[in-house]
């Protein structure tokens, strides 16, 4: 029985040493976080400029009105 045990216990050590050394993921987590930090940047540059935003938008359709 207890070599049942400690053989068990080999195969989860096994396990988790190829789980802890499994970098399949890695570069998928750094992908999701860059594009986390570009949309909190975009967030704040929209709410930072909206003033602006809206100058340049409301000259554009000026502008192309009186085309």
């Amino acid at each position: 029985m207890e070599t049942e045990i400690g053989m068990a216990l080999v195969d989860v050590k096994r396990s988790l040493r190829q789980l802890a050394m499994d970098e399949s993921g890695q570069g998928t987590t750094e992908y999701a976080i860059l594009v986390g930090v570009l949309v909190v940047i975009a967030i704040l540059s929209i709410v930072t400029f909206r003033g602006k935003v809206q100058e340049l938008w409301d000259a554009i359709a000026n502008g192309m009105g009186s085309l």
